[in-house]
């Protein structure tokens, strides 16, 4: 493909998105739909003995109320997202049965058990409230320490201690003996707090009957191909005989993927009532109900000899897998080698232990697993400097891979094919200005103010796991008036996915974009496709529409030869259109497409591309934050960023995504957090007012850059962008808050920093 780039301001689907001509599952206007509500528990842990639906089956609207038997009897099962772990000892860890709707036992507040469909959402609500089942609470397993306690009441009863999950890699004992020898070492035991998708848009979702006896879903989901196996598999259907529709997403992080309960439930009473049946989610049931992110405990140390050089580290992640464990409540297993870094510590172990609480199951969020990775061997580096005295800068300096250590082998886990480390972490300090950072300091101190600065050198894994090549697919079409079609696998909900694969075909074909229309997330138009996740659209949905591109240039240019009376190999292509080499003789492409369409030639093609390792994009991110030690208010001065996210295809894009995942990180830092009564396993943070969002005053400027170092593991040389922001965010802003609390003697503080929490650390250092 040629090289130039493709001029644009702002982004092809932001005009229909900014002026409300989206397409949203909840827009969609289908006459005679039901609506259902769902009737939760309100115990994090309960015994369901028998459900009254007397009084509410009578009141007006209702059509129909379902419970776990109306599931039994129609052969439907737990269904869940498959788990297939081997810990150290050789034991094979498997998900957990997770029932549609609760069946003898809820095991979180907000855990649904039975749905209540009516006429109107009114209605629906009203029998809901009717319903009386017969429950009988029981003590709430409601954190990781209650689930660890000797003689703690068992989430499941077939996972002993609460244990739902154990994984190790490298050797613990050798590491231990490194440590042990090591000069020096350091320590730190922390948790990373449970955060909230909080989606813009809430999960929603319709089920109907589609013409031909099949059977459709639309929802606001991430992968509909996905989805669409999850419910052939559930309720023992063809995949060919369900369509599932995913249309504008507002936001997702990857809380809207896997085999969503609520949704599966809706397309199940759809095909159970054969009309159409609605669902939406408010504010607080998502609050209550959307899996949760992040919820990690780790113990890490880190060893270094008298030169600062690392001996030695280990790390132990505790996961709070809440109340169903699956291979949605894993990603720090498939990203727990960031924990390496950017350094070539030669002695690697990690373990991670997964555990039930009686609290809403964790999945996947932004990041997922790469940013917790990334603070605990930053977090380690900074208390190293701290402790011992090196400069921070230059003890990372120290132990970098070095350029002529590419590719960087598998020695413990992740292996690197390329990468510019200290270049990235010289431009990334050039662009903060660091030069200036003691006269901005002095600056802060006049005015009674601490100031603090973050620093933080990341990498992670893009476009597929370590080990599990994954794929993509695109359609694209070149049709007879001219005009084109890309139907993609990967699928946005946001992030501009549409843009930038419509900018590259009209790089590939070299015309217009204007002239390429774009589809995605309907499984009757893209079977297959590897929907949203792991920053992997344009590694390999785009890859794979480079080699459909491709493919329907060559078969357009045997057409073209025929057309020009010329030998093929005599046949250039360039600016739109095919040419004799050495002459003025032409065809356009639009002429050979309308060729084609006299002949009946078909121009299309599918495109497919599976990486044969994941990319590992990496970055420099520095963060200065201002304290004011008498109220315990940060606030956040400034953040810049320099990615190497390989090949930069679009950079307006690209920053937006570093943004993005930065306010994330950065909203977990200083005020998010999802928390339980300790007793009881109430969710406290169910609405806005009490789960802290950041707002645009809460946030920086950001200043973010890219130093190219192209990938060779797909023929476009990207490393994915989606993710990085927040995996440079979380350990650069936590850096700053640890930086700016050192100076007052705080040695030991753990997010958020809210005021309240920092005020109060504050005190406790004065004595």
């Amino acid at each position: 493909m040629t090289e130039q780039r493709v001029a644009r301001q702002g982004r092809v689907e932001d005009y229909r998105l900014t002026t409300g001509q989206g397409r949203y599952t909840d827009d969609l206007k289908v006459e005679g739909a039901l609506w259902s509500v769902f009737v939760r528990s309100p115990y994090a842990a309960a015994a369901i003995g028998a459900i009254d639906l007397d009084d509410a089956r009578d009141m007006p609207g209702v059509v129909a109320i379902f419970t776990a038997a109306d599931l039994a009897a129609d052969g439907v099962g737990p269904v869940q997202a498959p788990m297939a772990l081997e810990g150290t000892d050789g034991r094979k860890w498997t998900a957990t049965d997770r029932p549609l709707l609760a069946d003898k036992e809820a095991r979180f507040a907000g855990e649904p058990i039975a749905m209540v469909v009516a006429e109107t959402r009114e209605a629906a609500m009203d029998a809901a409230e009717a319903v009386m089942p017969d429950l009988e609470e029981r003590e709430a397993v409601v954190t990781m320490a209650d689930a660890m306690a000797e003689g703690a009441r068992l989430v499941h009863e077939d996972r002993p201690g609460n244990l739902a999950a154990e994984w190790g890699r490298g050797d613990w004992a050798a590491a231990e003996a490194a440590l042990a020898a090591s000069a020096h070492r350091v320590r730190i035991e922390a948790p990373i707090t449970r955060v909230a998708a909080a989606t813009l848009e809430p999960r929603n979702a319709m089920g109907r009957p589609e013409p031909g006896g099949r059977f459709g879903l639309y929802a606001s989901h991430q992968n509909p191909p996905a989805m669409r196996a999850a419910l052939a598999g559930a309720f023992n259907m063809e995949a060919k005989d369900i369509r599932v529709v995913g249309g504008d997403v507002g936001g997702s992080f990857g809380m809207k993927s896997g085999p969503v309960r609520e949704e599966m439930l809706v397309f199940w009473a759809a095909k159970q009532l054969g009309r159409p049946v609605r669902w939406r989610a408010d504010r607080g049931e998502g609050l209550l109900s959307d899996e949760g992110g992040r919820a990690v405990d780790y113990v890490a140390e880190l060893g270094l000899d008298n030169e600062g050089n690392f001996t030695a580290l280990s790390v132990l992640l505790r996961l709070d897998m809440g109340a169903y464990a699956s291979a949605r409540s894993l990603p720090p297993v498939l990203n727990f080698g960031g924990v390496a870094g950017v350094y070539t510590t030669p002695v690697i172990a990690g373990r991670l232990e997964g555990y039930l609480t009686n609290t809403v199951p964790v999945a996947p969020y932004r990041g997922a697993g790469r940013p917790e990775a990334t603070l605990v061997i930053e977090s380690l580096i900074d208390k190293a400097a701290r402790e011992l005295g090196h400069d921070r800068i230059e003890l990372r300096r120290r132990n970098l891979i070095s350029e002529n250590q590419m590719p960087w082998p598998a020695n413990w886990y992740f292996g690197y094919d390329s990468g510019a480390f200290e270049k990235v972490m010289e431009a990334g300090i050039a662009r903060a200005n660091l030069a200036g950072y003691e006269a901005r300091k002095a600056d802060s101190a006049a005015r009674g103010r601490v100031r603090g600065l973050g620093l933080a050198l990341c990498i992670e894994t893009a476009g597929g796991m370590w080990g599990r090549r994954g794929a993509d697919w695109t359609n694209v079409e070149l049709h007879a008036d001219g005009t084109i079609s890309v139907a993609a696998g990967a699928f946005s909900a946001g992030q501009g996915v549409e843009t930038a694969l419509i900018d590259l075909a009209a790089e590939g074909f070299e015309i217009a974009p204007d002239t390429i229309s774009y589809a995605q997330g309907d499984t009757d138009v893209v079977a297959k496709g590897g929907g949203m996740g792991g920053s992997g659209a344009m590694i390999k949905c785009g890859s794979a529409l480079k080699g459909a591109v491709e493919t329907i240039l060559a078969d357009a240019k045997e057409i073209a030869g025929e057309e020009l009376e010329a030998d093929i190999a005599d046949i250039e292509y360039s600016g739109g259109s095919f040419r004799i080499a050495g002459t003025d003789r032409e065809i356009t492409l639009q002429q050979v497409a309308k060729v084609a369409g006299e002949k009946g030639i078909p121009l299309a093609a599918q495109g497919e591309f599976s990486p044969e390792a994941p990319t590992f994009p990496n970055g420099c991110h520095i963060c200065e934050v201002e304290l004011d030690p008498d109220t315990g208010r940060f606030d956040i001065l400034s953040y810049s960023a320099v990615e190497d996210i390989g090949r930069v295809l679009q950079p307006q894009i690209a920053e937006g995504q570093i943004q993005g995942g930065v306010a994330q990180a950065l909203g977990q830092i200083f005020m998010e957090e999802v928390t339980y009564d300790a007793q009881d396993g109430q969710l406290l943070t169910g609405s806005f007012m009490d789960y802290a969002m950041p707002r645009a005053k809460d946030l920086p400027v950001y200043d973010c850059g890219f130093y190219e170092v192209p990938t060779g593991m797909n023929p476009l040389g990207v490393k994915g962008v989606g993710e990085a922001g927040s995996v440079g965010g979380l350990a650069a802003g936590m850096s700053a808050v640890s930086d700016a609390l050192a100076q007052l003697g705080v040695t030991e503080f753990h997010m958020p920093a809210t005021p309240g929490r920092v005020w109060a650390a504050i005190n406790a250092a004065k004595g």
